[in-house]
């Protein structure tokens, strides 16, 4: 009796033994990697690196003009991503991918497509070297307004807390709101059947509509 009780002591603990050892093996395969040597902490949002800018300012300019037209019809007339040279009025060239695939870029800027719909898409501008990130982003939609006409919405947002003071960032928005502006009205010319005039001069070549664009003003 005495024997069968020692070896069912025995066994007792060296299941137990070997239960601990297992559990041991588990919690050491689910536990996380420990990060490299010198590389930020990870997880919610905590001891992650600090921001390039600390306290940036994203200024948003929407603009949008009516055109009478179709959507899809204004879209396939002035939506391709390198048709920008025509409306704005500047050289534009794709430097790699294919126009109005995501991940394209264009020589204006080196401007990244990152998001488009059917009738839309989004573009940024790289990181340069020496130069703070202003996180700067253009979206051009078509948008429907009933079956014969819609609207052209051009939003740019970026980083403006680099400039000096509220003036010179109140007279950057200026700028880029009057280039924009007319980009949208060359469009606009285009998109209803007329033909922008020679940059820098002339009439517009539809009633009523806008002068030419002039300059990039990205």
């Amino acid at each position: 009796m005495r024997n069968r009780l020692g070896v069912g002591a025995a066994g007792t603990i060296v299941s137990t033994a070997l239960a601990i050892s297992f559990a041991a093996v588990v919690m050491a395969a689910q536990a996380p990697a420990a990060a490299p040597q010198g590389a930020p902490p990870q997880g919610g949002g905590r001891g992650q690196a600090p921001l390039q800018v600390p306290n940036p300012t994203y200024a948003v300019i929407p603009l949008e003009i009516a055109v009478n037209k179709p959507a899809a019809e204004v879209w396939k007339r002035v939506g391709k991503y390198c048709d920008i040279g025509e409306w704005l009025q500047v050289a534009c060239t794709m430097l790699s991918g294919k126009d109005g695939e995501v991940g394209a870029v264009r020589s204006i800027g080196n401007e990244i497509l990152v998001g488009k719909t059917e009738l839309s898409y989004t573009y940024t501008q790289p990181v340069r070297e020496g130069q703070i990130y202003t996180l700067y982003h253009g979206t051009l939609e078509a948008r429907p307004v009933t079956p014969t006409t819609s609207k052209l919405v051009y939003t740019l947002v970026f980083d403006n807390s680099t400039l000096a003071d509220d003036a010179a960032r109140e007279a950057d928005k200026m700028r880029r709101t009057q280039t924009f502006t007319r980009a949208l009205e060359n469009m606009k010319i285009l998109a209803e059947g007329g033909t922008l005039p020679a940059r820098g001069g002339g009439a517009p070549g539809a009633p009523g509509a806008g002068g030419a664009g002039r300059g990039r003003g990205n």
